[in-house]
């Protein structure tokens, strides 16, 4: 059956027919989630799906503030501590999971609470995030040694030669992107804008599903404060023991494991890079920096987000349900 779309302020709704709407909370770093997310699951019969990008790894429970066991056993959640540390998880093994999980969860009539504040992940429940553009390993590896051998600048004229129609805001400045972009043009036989527009044409993973997204937000200076205790709680808690045990599981094997924040910062001190002293200063800093980067994306990306004061939400009446 044909479905019936509607948007009204704050949400985006795809309205299928036998389908249950899927509820997701997000927001930035240390703003509540945990808590509101597990009162609203106990009021309406609901289990949690992970959004976070960090939740996925066994061992990493410190530095994620990972919900603990008692706050897990009050509530079943999803993709939480499914692969070890040394093992990288990409956006379209998370839809896979993501879709087996409610699937599950729908088959045993719950509802369905999506929190996390990772944005690529959560976008994949607005839209579309994963094309059907294949590089081959070849291709892939003939890019990356131009890189290495001719640098940038090589690469990005490359990928304008390929692109008279323009290289649609690329960031040609980002190493990694310029590979990517003109690995898929190159893979394609495609201009970036003819994939963009391709891509934008695309239903989402969960397009089949009704989907109402809440953002949480907190006075700025609020916030600061609660990055701060949150630093401190992670210190007293062992993060560096934490990490030393990771390293043995290979953490340092997993880039975006090993450069998340308190991670990060605490390898480098591992390594002399960082005087102890300076560890929570640090967190601290690059926290706050992620909070802006989280603000920024939820905004330019998922607008239709309703936006609710954390400090004065209340689980029964977060969605309306």
């Amino acid at each position: 059956m044909e479905g019936l779309v509607t948007e009204v302020p704050g949400r985006l709704a795809i309205q299928m027919a036998n389908t249950s709407p899927l509820y997701v909370l997000t927001g930035p770093t240390a703003v509540g989630k945990t808590e509101l997310a597990l009162q609203w699951a106990e009021r309406f019969d609901a289990e949690i799906i992970s959004a976070d990008s960090l939740l996925f790894y066994r061992g990493m429970n410190i530095g994620t503030a990972k919900p603990t066991s008692a706050e897990q056993a009050r509530v079943p959640h999803h993709l939480i501590d499914i692969v070890p540390p040394a093992q990288s998880v990409n956006i379209a093994e998370y839809v896979r999971w993501a879709r087996g999980a409610v699937t599950d969860i729908q088959a045993r009539g719950k509802r369905i609470l999506v929190t996390g504040g990772s944005g690529f992940y959560l976008k994949s429940f607005f839209g579309p995030v994963v094309d059907d553009v294949q590089v081959r390993p070849e291709l892939r590896a003939e890019v990356e040694t131009q890189l290495e051998h001719a640098g940038l600048p090589a690469l990005v004229d490359r990928l304008i030669a390929l692109n008279p129609d323009g290289l649609a805001n690329l960031d040609t400045a980002n190493p990694r992107r310029v590979m990517r972009a003109l690995e898929r043009c190159l893979a394609s036989g495609k201009t970036l804008l003819a994939l963009k527009a391709e891509f934008a044409a695309q239903p989402g993973p969960f397009a089949d599903h009704a989907v109402r997204g809440v953002k949480l937000e907190r006075d700025p200076e609020e916030l600061a404060d609660r990055i701060t205790q949150r630093a401190e709680a992670m210190l007293a808690a062992g993060l560096e023991r934490e990490v030393l045990g990771l390293i043995e599981q290979g953490l340092r094997d997993n880039p975006s494991a090993a450069r998340s924040i308190g991670y990060r910062e605490t390898l480098a001190v591992i390594d002399g890079g960082l005087p102890p002293e300076k560890l929570q200063e640090e967190i601290v800093r690059n926290t706050k920096r992620l909070v802006r980067k989280q603000r920024n994306w939820f905004r330019q990306q998922l607008p239709q987000l309703r936006a609710v004061d954390a400090a004065t939400a209340q689980a029964l009446t977060l969605f309306e349900v």
